[in-house]
């Protein structure tokens, strides 16, 4: 499985593993492990895979603007949840969440971290991204 970016999440004998920064003057924890120059500022962390869903609502309509790089034609398009997933003690993550049914998502409910194909890489392979389902 081929992953949007290893800085942002890794695989760990199969498993996902999402990594963060913590500031080294104030030790806070911020997602994603920040970039660039800011980077010297954090230690990256390895965060909780499991959190609480703390928000989320629901993608019915195709984006129109990268970098959503899914389908674009209503008929092929499929409504999907956005949210975030409070990771107990370290941060809040922005995510994808991944269910069939939408319908059974409640705020406070346990989701776990997983991947979900995200696009195809210019050779085809697919690419996976990390999101969040319920336990």
């Amino acid at each position: 499985m081929r992953l949007i970016s290893e800085n942002v999440v890794t695989l760990e004998n199969g498993s996902p593993v999402l990594f963060g920064g913590k500031s080294k003057e104030t030790g806070k924890v911020v997602f994603p492990y920040p970039e660039g120059a800011e980077r010297n500022r954090y230690d990256k962390v390895t965060l909780k895979s499991v959190g609480e869903l703390w928000s989320y609502t629901v993608q019915r309509f195709p984006p129109k603007n990268p970098p959503y790089l899914g389908p674009t034609k209503p008929d092929e398009f499929q409504p999907f949840a956005v949210g975030y997933v409070a990771l107990e003690g370290e941060v809040i993550v922005e995510t994808r969440i991944a269910t069939s049914d939408l319908s059974t998502l409640k705020v406070g409910q346990a989701m776990q971290l997983t991947t979900l194909p995200f696009a195809d890489d210019e050779d085809g392979t697919p690419l996976h991204t990390y999101a969040f389902e319920p336990v």
